[in-house]
């Protein structure tokens, strides 16, 4: 009985005040979304950078001038260190070809370099990859090396650019986040304040306080995970027609997004949705009816 009259107050209230729980839904909506998006983000930063950063490479290009000496000492130090997991040497002829591959939509720029212009160079793939600076210390000053150069400085820019992305993106919740705060406690007291003379007469008949708020908490969940599945259907919509549809290629180029990633974010958004309403409604009614 009593889990039916809760059950039906919260109805009751939802729509008796419908204006202010379509905005607090809308709002909350809005803000979980941003989570969610942020969420995957971060998800998908963090894959990019594991691939990437698996098949990092350094390169040490070599002097136009170096001797047949010197780059046999080379090789055989780099293969004998513990530091590096494997060692291509590539002369000018196969740096050519990789050049004319990269830059095949160039025709003119192809035309204009010749072999014997780009230079011989070693490509390393180390045992790990953050140790990129003491290969740069260890062999910087050897004979023969023109300069050393690391696949990691370049993607570290384009990770700091996406770090950023993302927290503009966390920022942009956490501000939604605090208007639906604010409007979930508003929409409560307004609740409250139209039902302050039954709340007066349940606590005189001896109406416990979990009883009497218990209809204003579920009202601010369930506009919350309400909130959550509005949010999550706009992540999947944009999974359909943004990431497999317009956006395909460059989130191919990158890591593509898949279903697991946007699935993992209900849950999350259902319950960051449940738990800051419920919370902030019942805060409002520790202040507003001090019961």
């Amino acid at each position: 009985m009593r889990l039916k009259y809760v059950l039906s107050e919260v109805m009751v209230g939802l729509w008796r005040n419908v204006t202010m729980t379509i905005a607090m839904i809308i709002t909350m909506a809005v803000s979980l979304t941003m989570l969610g998006a942020s969420g995957l983000m971060y998800r998908q930063v963090d894959n990019m950078k594991d691939r990437y950063y698996e098949n990092i490479e350094v390169s040490i290009f070599l002097k136009t001038e170096v001797t047949q000496q010197q780059r046999d000492d080379l090789q055989g130090k780099l293969k004998g260190d513990p530091l590096v997991k494997e060692v291509i040497y590539e002369n000018k002829e196969q740096a050519y070809e990789r050049f004319k591959e990269m830059y095949q939509d160039a025709p003119a720029l192809v035309e204009a370099v010749k072999p014997d212009q780009l230079p011989e160079s070693f490509r390393l793939r180390l045992v790990d990859p953050e140790q990129y600076k003491q290969i740069f210390d260890k062999y910087n000053s050897e004979e023969g090396i023109q300069e050393i150069v690391d696949q990691r400085r370049l993607l570290d820019k384009i990770f700091n650019i996406l770090g950023a992305v993302q927290n503009i993106a966390l920022v942009a919740a956490m501000v939604m986040a605090i208007a639906a705060l604010l409007l979930v406690a508003n929409t409560i007291q307004v609740a409250a304040y139209s039902k302050r003379r039954e709340v007066a007469v349940m606590k005189l008949v001896g109406a416990s306080n979990w009883f009497i708020q218990a209809p204003f908490v579920l009202e601010a969940v369930v506009a919350g995970l309400i909130g959550a599945l509005i949010g999550f259907g706009a992540l999947s919509l944009a999974k359909v027609f943004l990431f497999d549809g317009s956006l395909r290629d460059l989130t191919e180029l990158l890591t593509p997004v898949g279903w697991g990633d946007v699935l993992v974010m209900l849950p999350l958004m259902a319950g960051a949705g449940a738990l800051v309403s419920a919370v902030t409604a019942w805060v409002t009614l520790r202040f507003y009816l001090r019961v």
